[in-house]
């Protein structure tokens, strides 16, 4: 991307101006290279974000943006109802509430290391991984309905995890105002089987050593220990999200041309906020939250239960779980004054700040634990929100590496059975039903995580906390 379009802010962000029909400005936050690093597309879409109905501040783009389904992927839209305001589900993307969890069990990598092949074995038959992948879990259309309205505390009371769990969980595990209702039957039918599954992709269940401690007192508030292991679940709605998205998008191209809204491209297709199709998005989108919230409950429940036949006196305990696929009412203050808002993230995370009061009491005064995933072959972060975030980009935060190229490159540079042999000699077990996947998901095809999360660190969004490298990666 030619960075000589923008008007540098700092030597983080980066303004591309309001023109034309840009409602606000564009900032994209990152250090000069990831910026010239980043395809021409990414400024186009945030500029095209800005110029949505009811838009305020500015539309933004974490560092590790990068081109997506109209909205970019790492960007970041707020919108005022009052104000015309839209909801856009490409602003929210096909995977709702993917996102990650990190589980602290208190081993070593000296407690595990004679297990290791064992135990990478066992969570491999426990949790499902790969493209139409089903579980044990079978769901008829009632328990479907309480599922989507409760999330993982459903999960919980049907025995999967312990109520403890839901207070470290973004809105107590249990998104509010669901409609399942508003859930096709096709979308319900892609997810009966589902349940307890990791899917394909980037996602996967990620046993790691804490390799660096950045923030030795934020450090000991989340139970990070330089040398111990945590477990990392990286996984979403699956079928169910996938299903949901692609219906809405369909319907509000449609409702965009009924209300008078005029889409830089189509992909933006959106609805007014407080529309019949808008309101009904809502619905159906928080209850897909809520069957990804119960689906990584589930998740957990099996890491756990994989986890006690090797070690049965640890308790693995919930650290934290952050989505990075979705729309969510939240208050900002904006131009002034504090109002309601719709914030999507796609492919970005939330990053509350210190003293928020949503933030449970345990992990209040230090901030939001904000989980960053980079490859099966490289590392991963734990962040922490920033009393600045606020300002900065509405307490949001990068979600990852961000893809360097895309799955068809990567198949034709790497071989999925070479790079499996490649890691194991460096001490990383990969367990995949899929080699075509694990070439798709080669390290060389993502951005450098330790890049994008210094951007994130040096911009302000969010603080480094620890790095973690992986030692059994179980990918989709």
């Amino acid at each position: 991307m030619d960075i000589s379009r923008f008007t540098r802010l700092s030597d983080t962000a980066w303004q591309l101006e309001q023109t034309g029909p840009m409602r606000v400005p564009a900032i994209i936050y990152g250090d000069a290279g990831l910026l010239s690093e980043m395809d021409d597309k990414v400024g186009e879409q945030a500029s095209n974000v800005a110029a949505l109905p009811g838009i305020v501040g500015a539309s933004y783009a974490m560092p590790d943006a990068h081109w997506g389904y109209g909205f970019p992927i790492g960007g970041v839209a707020a919108f005022d109802a009052d104000e015309g305001g839209v909801v856009s589900a490409g602003g929210v993307g096909f995977d709702v509430s993917c996102g990650v969890r990190t589980l602290l069990t208190g081993l070593t990598l000296d407690d595990i290391g004679a297990v290791k092949p064992a135990l990478a074995d066992a969570l491999y038959e426990a949790v499902p991984a790969g493209v139409g992948s089903t579980g044990a879990i079978r769901l008829d259309d009632r328990q479907m309905t309480a599922m989507l309205e409760g999330g993982a505390a459903w999960a919980v009371e049907q025995g999967y995890g312990e109520p403890a769990d839901l207070l470290r969980i973004e809105e107590g595990g249990e998104m509010a105002d669901a409609d399942p209702s508003a859930v096709s039957k096709q979308a319900r039918k892609r997810q009966r089987k589902e349940m307890g599954t990791l899917g394909s992709g980037n996602h996967y269940l990620e046993v790691q050593r804490i390799a660096e401690i950045f923030g030795p007192g934020v450090a000991r508030t989340f139970g990070l220990v330089e040398g111990e292991i945590v477990v990392s679940i990286h996984c979403g709605s699956r079928g169910l999200g996938h299903q949901i998205g692609t219906e809405f998008l369909r319907e509000m191209v449609v409702a965009a041309e009924e209300h008078g809204i005029h889409l830089p491209e189509r992909e933006l297709a959106c609805a007014p906020i407080d529309s019949e199709v808008g309101q009904r998005y809502l619905g159906a989108m928080r209850s897909a939250v809520n069957c990804a919230l119960a689906n990584r409950q589930i998740i957990t429940h099996l890491t756990r239960e994989a986890f006690a036949d090797f070690f049965p006196d640890r308790a693995l305990k919930l650290l934290y779980d952050v989505s990075h696929n979705t729309c969510k009412t939240e208050r900002h203050v904006v131009d002034g004054r504090e109002r309601e808002l719709y914030v999507h993230r796609k492919g970005a995370t939330r990053a509350r700040r210190p003293g928020h009061p949503d933030l449970p009491e345990a992990l209040r005064s230090a901030g939001q634990p904000v989980l960053i995933g980079g490859s099966m072959g490289t590392g991963s972060f734990i962040l922490v929100g920033t009393e600045e975030g606020e300002g900065l980009s509405l307490q949001s935060a990068c979600h990852g590496a961000g893809r360097a190229m895309s799955r068809h490159q990567a198949t034709r540079q790497w071989r999925g059975r070479e790079l499996v042999d490649e890691l194991e000699a460096r001490g990383i077990l990969i367990r995949s039903p899929s080699l075509r996947g694990v070439a798709e998901e080669a390290p060389g095809a993502y951005k450098d995580v330790s890049r994008v999360v210094q951007a994130t660190h040096d911009a302000g969004l969010a603080r480094m906390v620890a790095r973690v490298e992986p030692v059994i990666c179980i990918k989709g």
